[in-house]
């Protein structure tokens, strides 16, 4: 018979110091579902804003928080070793499948001697859990016999708690020393004036067929600002240099959700799918009947994207003037 142990579960929160991530409710909801106490850690620097908004989530029944200079960039290294002084306390160890969680998971996992579980998508007992593999054609149901379970889970399989309805203590730790071997030299931010990709409600996207980066702009840019969306691309918009790197979807990109994902010049490849099937509504425009993007989309327009595109946002200016 297996033995039962308690369950005690250690999220750690994704922010910038500023405000929190996200990411980090889908996060909560997936270790609620492992039926044990939920505790979320906020390392960072002057951080006390975040702490106290995930004080308020659902379901959190204890904050702590690190504050210390050396956390201040996020820096894995340094975050590690502070959940290191209290990783031995939790059965489970979560992080989002983000840069930022698989930054620091591998990092735990090594140090505590234990494997990491990837990208779960769903749970089904404390010690047994489901994540895709080949691109998402298959799903693998993986155990672990370990007493720490460092976990990275993929956002998109479970949907967020509220931010609102929680009341839970905020108890300061102590921050571990920062490590010698590392510093943080410099970061450059890209300013969007449009939602970020991973949280964004709609997705413009567009591929290869686009034909360049001026394109890419000129046809893409105007729809998004109707719509209000985020942009994306395919990873063979990005190789040819249309979009930046962190505009990439797919499983060697951002995996995304949104209400509606618009695929256009995206001949669909399996490791772009994989990025955005869990869409609620897909739309591809594309002028290959046959192109594979079809077989996943909910609504497709088979043409000339150069012609479609200006009618389309033609069309919204004109709906959107009524």
């Amino acid at each position: 018979m297996r033995k039962e142990v308690d369950v005690t579960i250690l999220v750690i929160a994704e922010h910038d110091n500023i405000a929190l991530k996200a990411i980090t409710l889908n996060t909560v909801a997936a270790a609620q579902k492992l039926g044990g106490e939920v505790h979320v850690l906020v390392a960072g620097y002057r951080a006390g804003a975040v702490a106290a908004t995930v004080a308020n989530i659902a379901g959190v029944a204890k904050t702590l928080l690190a504050d210390a200079p050396q956390l201040c960039e996020g820096l894995a290294e340094n975050i590690e070793a502070t959940v290191l002084s209290i990783a031995r306390q939790y059965t489970h160890i979560v992080l989002p499948a983000t840069t930022y969680g698989k930054n620091i998971a591998p990092r735990l996992a090594a140090k505590l001697d234990v494997a990491q579980i990837s990208d779960i998508t769903a749970i089904i007992r404390t010690d047994i859990f489901e994540r895709p593999i080949y691109a998402g054609n298959a799903i693998a149901t993986v155990q672990s016999v370990d007493s720490i379970k460092v976990i990275t889970i993929r956002g998109t399989a479970f949907n967020p708690v509220s931010a609102d309805g929680g009341s839970t203590p905020i108890q300061v730790i102590k921050a571990a020393a920062a490590v010698p071997s590392v510093s943080f030299v410099s970061r450059n931010l890209r300013k969007l004036n449009r939602p970020e990709l991973t949280s964004a409600r709609v997705i413009v996207s567009g591929g290869r067929g686009l034909g360049s980066k001026k394109n890419y702009a000129h046809m893409l840019g105007p729809l998004a600002d109707k719509l209000g969306a985020a942009l994306g691309a395919s990873r063979a918009a990005v190789e040819e240099g249309y979009a930046p790197n962190d505009y990439q979807i797919g499983q060697s990109g951002k995996i995304v959700a949104p209400q509606l994902y618009i695929a256009i010049g995206i001949s669909g490849a399996i490791q772009h799918v994989a990025g955005m099937k869990d869409s609620k509504v897909i739309v591809a425009i594309n002028k290959d009947p046959e192109a594979p993007i079809f077989d996943v989309a909910d609504y497709g327009l088979v043409g000339d994207l150069f012609m479609l595109i200006p009618e389309l946002v033609n069309a919204l200016h004109v709906y959107q003037k009524k």
